[in-house]
């Protein structure tokens, strides 16, 4: 299975990586909205596992914009952002999960 990984943090994105290897997913990285809305597009992925706080374009506008384009592609939103509001507006947006870090 391939997922598409949308973190700036290296370190997080390097221990997800390597997780999720070991259990036979592909994990491809990048490390601003801009660019995670870009390989969203262009690839074809069984999900995405996005953070809220990014350079470049916030993940929420990333979700925003592959919900209204049509994009169903499941997505778990990892973020320091921990409060009900930020969780319950970003389901609202459609993303299909929500955890926050640390975990």
């Amino acid at each position: 299975m391939r997922a598409l990984l949308v973190e700036d943090d290296e370190m997080i994105a390097a221990g997800l990586r390597q997780g999720l290897a070991r259990e036979g997913w592909s994990l491809d990285w990048v490390a601003d909205g801009l660019a995670g809305e870009r390989a969203l597009a262009d690839g074809d992925y069984a999900c995405v596992l996005l953070d809220l706080g990014l350079p470049g374009q916030e993940g929420t506008a990333l979700l925003r914009h592959a919900r209204a384009r049509g994009d169903r592609t499941p997505v778990v939103v990892l973020t320091a952002r921990d409060g009900l509001d930020d969780r319950v507006a970003n389901l609202d947006l459609g993303a299909d999960d929500y955890l926050p870090k640390p975990f």
